[in-house]
Parts: C-alpha cells; sequence; structure tokens
C-alpha cells in the first residue's frame, strides 16, 4: 500500500466481489487494481540413507520441538524442485539426490499446496541449520510418530515406505478425506 501526500492511504484496501468474479477480494477504490491471495507451495523431501529416513527437529514455529521432514515455502523464481533441495540444506545442512515427486498434498485450511520429493542424501553428512534444533536418521521402526509435526509428515513418510521398490508414475494426494485438519 503507498501514501498520497497528505497521509491517505492508497492501494488494495476494500473487499468487495469484483465484477465479472465470483469471491470477495481487496481491491483498491481508486484505481480498481485486485488483490489475488493465492495457496501458498511447499516444496520438501522425505530424504533416506541406507533405509533410514532424515527428520529435523524443529527449531521455529510453529510446532518447535516437533519432527519434521525438510520442507518450507517456495521462493519467487525458484523451481519446485531447486526450492526443495533448499529447503533440505537449509534445515539439515545436507546435499541431496531427488528421484521423483512423492506426493502433491492440498492443505486448504492453511491455503498450501505441498509437493513432496523423493531423495536420498549424496553423502552421510547433515547438521541441524539454523531452522532446526537436530537434525538425524531414523531407521522405520524409530521414527519419533507421536512427536511429528504436522498430519501431511506422517502421510508423505508412509508414502514413501508404501512406495519402496514399486515404480510409482503418479504422485500419491492426501488420504480420503484427510486435509492436514
Amino acid at each position: 500500500m503507498g501514501e498520497l501526500d497528505k497521509g491517505v492511504t492508497i492501494g488494495p484496501r476494500i473487499v468487495k466481489v469484483p465484477k465479472d468474479d465470483n469471491r470477495e477480494r481487496m481491491v483498491c477504490p481508486e484505481c480498481g487494481y485486485v488483490l489475488y491471495d493465492n495457496p501458498k507451495i511447499v516444496a520438501g523431501a522425505v530424504v533416506v540413507w541406507q533405509e533410514q529416513y532424515l527428520l529435523c527437529r524443529r527449531a521455529i514455529s510453529p510446532r518447535k520441538g516437533y519432527w519434521t521432514i525438510p520442507a518450507g515455502y517456495l521462493e519467487l523464481n525458484e523451481t519446485v524442485v531447486d526450492g526443495a533441495r533448499r529447503e533440505v540444506m537449509e534445515e539439515a545442512c545436507a546435499d541431496i539426490i531427488i528421484h521423483g515427486l512423492l506426493a502433491v498434498y492440498n492443505i486448504p485450511r492453511i491455503s498450501q499446496v505441498q509437493m513432496i520429493y523423493n531423495a536420498e542424501l549424496s553423502n552421510r553428512v547433515f547438521a541441524p541449520g539454523i531452522e532446526s534444533l537436530e537434525v538425524d536418521l531414523f531407521a522405520w521402526e524409530h521414527i519419533p510418530w507421536e512427536d511429528l509435526a504436522f498430519p501431511s509428515v506422517s502421510w508423505a513418510l508412509n508414502h514413501h515406505h508404501a512406495s519402496k521398490g514399486k515404480n510409482c508414475s503418479q504422485p500419491f494426494s492426501n488420504p480420503d478425506n484427510e486435509w492436514g485438519n
């Protein structure tokens, strides 16, 4: 939003349904500019090393102290694959090899689309990044299921585990009637 000389606010600030639209949006009453507020894209990866899963204990809210896969918001001018690689580097200080898209999850209550990749560590080097309290590898039977940060972390780990040894050409999606609530 901008300001005119006399401190008058300008820009999208009125909620209304624009002409030829079907939902309320923020609109500038002076020029008619419509602010389209769209979902956020999350890029991440289920990362493995010799059948162990790389998890990060969150150092930030929400769900600080809980375990997650490395994932976060896609940046402008970034591909989803590059975003997944960057998130793994930021959260786990690790280089990965991506083997394809594992899943696309829709979380409408927080307006997110999560794109999660199958990946492996390029070497057994990792450490907590600025957003992680600790990072570790877990055998399947030792994953801290009760301490996972979000439903989609559990979905991704289970989908990865279910797809081992299978040639899956279509990515997984939300379990039936699950929306991350």
